[in-house]
């Protein structure tokens, strides 16, 4: 008789014994909604998981994200060397605290900040928590000034395009805010001056202008806008700030058009807020948001905390988080300064451009809505003449852009321009021109299958949109 083993002992024989793909744990069901009652062997648990996420798609071909996609293995390493620091813990990481302070006065520095190092700003989970502490503070701001004039204080409204990120709505809802949206136009797909001026009032808490529009990269007009405001205020006594939305275009205008007044070279700009893991190139995820001076963030949305040691200022929504995408941000800085930013950039801008024109030019049938000139992001349409032409859409070609594991995304504008259905295509560190090149050769494969099957019934709407 010999003695029935253990779950363990079996275990112990598996790792020394039996192949990976024999293993008992990786030939029986796997729970998926319930803790399983046993251990398993960490490569097993590994190589489930690992082989689950083949299904993904290939983030390095997904052109529908704005999010980076590829690092250095260095920055990787460090990453991965700093998964356990706390960010909120600064007494614990002092160093970390002291990375994160250098990288808010580099990027106050790259936006013209007049206060230099007395830059005031934080790194955030994202752009969205950074958006939304700049909305929190022109809402606070405004509410101070309408009771120090003893003005009621309880219809707050922001004004801003109806191509807004999801975040801005977010916001509205979350602290019981109107949005007064200005809608699209043919021929305008974002934000206009007249437009946003028309929808301002005592109420405004401040205009939303965006530097990289996600439904086609355009650049909103944050100079324009501001003059219109002065002379707003000249003929109505109304004082209106703005907040810029630099997701994209934070890190991409100053290498690219630093001529450009967008930033804190206007004097309306309170704050601006940019995603570190879009096109300042870390991987997710990881924001930034920075005020013109102490002024514009209101005292009270900053907190001391008597936590782990130490007092620490904190003004975030999040508490707990991992300090390695902030010093993924500062390798950034550090191994690319501004010449290796403005290559990059201008690198990709050069793809993107190069992609869009060889799209314009061999297709008829195609029509371009932005070329990649501000941002690297550009979006196409079909042509007038493909409504009578064609038997498919930009959802068909979205569609079969997949067989090969292009993620293109197509989608439809918003209010009054419903009719326009885009496909956009965003190009980032690690897509080059032989990518683009094959890129082309699959649109110009699907569009010729779609010419050789005539009784191909359209899509009008499916794919995903992809801020």
């Amino acid at each position: 008789m010999y003695a029935k083993k253990s779950r363990e002992e079996l275990q112990a024989e598996e790792s020394l014994l039996a192949p990976v793909y024999a293993r008992i744990a990786i030939q029986e069901s796997i729970s998926k909604y319930e803790m399983p009652e046993g251990e398993m062997l960490p490569q097993t648990a590994y190589n489930i998981i690992h082989d689950e996420l083949m299904l993904d798609g290939n983030a390095r071909l997904n052109l529908a994200t704005f999010v980076t996609t590829w690092m250095e293995p260095e920055a990787a390493r460090l990453m991965a060397e700093t998964f356990d620091k706390n960010m909120i813990d600064k007494d614990e990481y002092p160093q970390t605290a002291s990375i994160e302070a250098r990288c808010v006065n580099i990027i106050a520095r790259l936006w013209n900040s007049p206060d230099g190092e007395e830059a005031v700003g934080t790194s955030t989970i994202g752009s969205s928590e950074a958006a939304m502490l700049g909305g929190m503070s022109l809402l606070r701001k405004w509410r101070k000034r309408r009771e120090a004039e003893g003005k009621p204080a309880d219809r707050p409204n922001m004004v801003m395009g109806i191509n807004v990120q999801i975040c801005w709505e977010k916001f509205c809802v979350y602290w019981d805010i109107e949005p007064r949206f200005v809608p699209m136009e043919e021929g305008r797909y974002h934000l206009g001056v007249e437009e946003a001026i028309e929808l301002c009032d005592e109420n405004t808490i401040g205009v939303m202008v965006i530097m990289g529009s996600t439904f086609d990269g355009s650049y909103e007009p944050v100079k324009q806008i501001s003059d219109a405001l002065d002379r707003l205020q000249e003929e109505k006594g109304l004082d209106i700030p703005i907040h810029v939305d630099g997701a994209s275009g934070g890190f991409v205008a100053p290498f690219l058009q630093p001529e450009l007044e967008w930033d804190f070279r206007v004097p309306r700009v309170q704050s601006i807020n940019a995603s570190g893991h879009k096109y300042g190139l870390v991987y997710p995820g990881v924001g930034w948001i920075i005020w013109r001076n102490r002024d514009a963030l209101p005292e009270e949305l900053v907190f001391k905390v008597n936590y782990l040691g130490g007092e620490m200022p904190t003004f975030s929504l999040n508490f707990s988080r991992p300090g390695n995408q902030v010093v993924a941000q500062y390798f950034n800085f550090l191994r690319l300064g501004k010449d290796g930013y403005r290559r990059i950039h201008q690198a990709c801008r050069d793809v993107a451009l190069y992609l869009s024109d060889a799209l314009d030019r061999n297709h008829e049938l195609i029509e371009l809505i932005t070329d990649g000139s501000d941002i690297p992001v550009f979006a196409l349409r079909m042509a007038d003449a493909a409504k009578t032409r064609t038997n498919y859409t930009v959802f068909d070609l979205s569609e079969r852009l997949r067989d090969r594991g292009w993620q293109v995304p197509a989608y439809t504008f918003p209010k009054n321009c419903e009719h326009i259905a885009a496909l956009r295509i965003v190009i980032k560190e690690g897509f080059n021109r032989d990518l683009a090149d094959l890129l082309l050769s699959d649109f110009e494969r699907h569009i010729n299958w779609f010419l050789k099957h005539p009784e191909h019934k359209p899509k009008q709407s499916g794919s995903h949109f992809s801020h």
